[in-house]
């Protein structure tokens, strides 16, 4: 079938070809086609393909089901680079993307983004109970006898810096994989890290922990969380509008919840995509 043929391509990382560039993006068309055209970045656990060639992730998990209320049962997935996903959707490549690419105001000049899908803070590792109750890295900076680690070069040490936590405060290492020993031995008290990240180290383990609630810091009076979207080309207003309205309405849901959830997101980080506007974001709000 046309639809296998196309997964088996994005299951090997291959692109669609020009054989399909002129597919019209209009609703109407799509829906007597039969299918759509979307766009994976293959980055876990953002939009991903699996080994039986099944896009999976946040936003593939999404599009199916806002799809699905909009008559749209198909898609057939394209795998390409992250830095392909614009240049591609403008070329006409595909109809939408679904990478849970960040909102910014760069972006938002080039293509159309949907209401937010999903947004993502910061987070702590911390032992099993949070012994040392922390909930944010403020708690960090209060306590200097407290240590955290972070991955060397990672963007934690600029947020650190922004809050004023010494480098004495600071334990390096080289790699996520080496929390979790950091964490057990004692030689720091909590890791720092993206809640998703995070939320990966704590499968499996019985040991630690994602201290929750958890508060983003504010960096130069700014909350250091990101914001993905869809995104549409400009010109393709009304399947634009169809897929945002549908959206709009399933983000109302507890599907839309779970999905969420599923991936590692917290429940504060759901809420933050409900509440946050696409015209704030493109004005870097």
């Amino acid at each position: 079938m046309r639809s296998n043929f196309y997964r088996s391509l994005a299951a090997m990382g291959l692109t669609v070809g020009l054989a399909v560039s002129a597919h019209a993006a209009s609703l109407e068309q799509i829906k007597k086609d039969g299918y759509i055209r979307g766009a994976s970045a293959n980055e876990v656990p953002y939009s991903y393909m699996d080994e039986s060639g099944a896009a999976k992730g946040i936003g593939p998990d999404v599009a199916a089901a806002v799809l699905k209320s909009m008559g749209v049962k198909e898609v057939d997935w394209t795998v390409t680079p992250f830095g392909s996903l614009i240049p591609g959707l403008k070329a006409k490549r595909f109809d939408f993307v679904a990478a849970e690419q960040n909102i910014l105001p760069e972006r938002c000049k080039q293509v159309q983004f949907t209401t937010p899908n999903s947004s993502y803070g910061e987070g702590l590792l911390v032992p099993k109970g949070n012994p040392k109750k922390l909930h944010s890295y403020e708690d960090i900076k209060k306590d200097p006898s407290l240590k955290v680690a972070i991955v060397s070069g990672a963007d934690q040490l600029d947020f650190f810096h922004g809050l004023g936590i010494p480098e004495s405060q600071i334990v390096m290492i080289q790699a996520n994989a080496d929390a979790l020993s950091t964490i057990q031995t004692g030689r720091a008290d909590a890791y720092a890290a993206t809640e998703l990240t995070v939320a990966k180290l704590v499968q499996g383990s019985t040991n630690v922990e994602h201290a929750e609630p958890f508060t983003d810091p504010v960096i130069n009076g700014k909350s250091v969380r990101s914001y993905g979207g869809f995104d549409f080309r400009p010109e393709d207003k009304d399947l634009y509008k169809a897929f945002n309205t549908a959206l709009e309405a399933f983000k109302k849901t507890d599907d839309y919840k779970k999905i969420l959830m599923s991936y590692g997101l917290s429940a504060e980080s759901v809420e933050a995509a409900r509440t946050k506007s696409t015209e704030d974001l493109c004005a870097g709000k």
